[in-house]
């Protein structure tokens, strides 16, 4: 790094730009790919239920419970 806070660089070719911006370009594409997936399986809510059924059953019995009494009063 330059004394001025700048990042020297050598002077790149058009086809090196090109194939660095091609590069980044895949690296975003993937990173997009690997989040959608990551959120779509943190949002599942099937697989959810899965992984933790007596706490869904307790959920589940919990907002019963609550409509429930809400009606009563």
């Amino acid at each position: 790094m330059a004394a001025d806070g700048k990042v020297k660089t050598s002077p790149q070719s058009p086809e090196q730009i090109r194939a660095e911006i091609e590069r980044t370009r895949n690296e975003l594409v993937h990173s997009v790919t690997v989040l959608r997936e990551e959120v779509a399986w943190r949002t599942d809510w099937r697989q959810w239920v899965r992984r933790n059924p007596m706490t869904c059953v307790g959920a589940a019995f919990f907002v019963g419970f609550l409509i429930g009494s809400s009606r009563r009063r």
